[in-house]
């Protein structure tokens, strides 16, 4: 373990390159997919995130969701109303990583077949700056609107 600059105890990485250490705690599917869903879903348990339609597994969703709070991009806290049960919520770590989801989500739109609408996906490319500042006033209100709709796996387009 060393200390970082934000004075949090950080695990020891393999590199010290940036790419490799924000690989080592997102450089999975499934954690960037949770991230999206509170990001952008307005998720915040564990259920809600087992019915995303992605089919993870109990134990995997349980490890990441772990994984993500001891890196410092999630954390969890109890219910008021019902203590045994737990919502999630990104930190200001896990906020940051709105540009790199917008980013992924363009991509993936221009150069596969997703279910993810031309018009929707240009908007957003155009408009940038307006997403991330309406992303990150949802999450500082804990607003749980979903900024994008739940993209149909039948249906597939690709932007060009």
């Amino acid at each position: 373990m060393v200390s970082g600059l934000s004075g949090q105890t950080k695990q020891k990485h393999r590199s010290a390159c940036p790419v490799s250490v924000s690989l080592e705690l997102l450089g999975d599917r499934w954690s960037l997919l949770i991230i999206r869903d509170l990001m952008v879903r307005g998720f915040r348990t564990f259920r809600e995130f087992q019915g995303s339609g992605e089919r993870i597994s109990t134990n995997i969703l349980a490890d990441r969701l772990r994984k993500l709070e001891a890196g410092g991009i999630i954390i969890a806290e109890e219910e008021r109303a019902d203590r045994r049960r737990v919502n999630y919520r990104l930190t200001e770590k896990g906020i940051d990583l709105a540009p790199v989801l917008l980013e992924l989500l363009v991509w993936g739109a221009r150069h596969e077949e997703t279910a993810a609408p031309f018009a929707m996906i240009e908007d957003m490319a155009r408009n940038r700056e307006q997403i991330l500042a309406e992303v990150r006033r949802r999450w500082r209100e804990g607003d749980r609107t979903p900024l994008l709709p739940r993209f149909e796996s039948g249906k597939r387009n690709k932007v060009i």
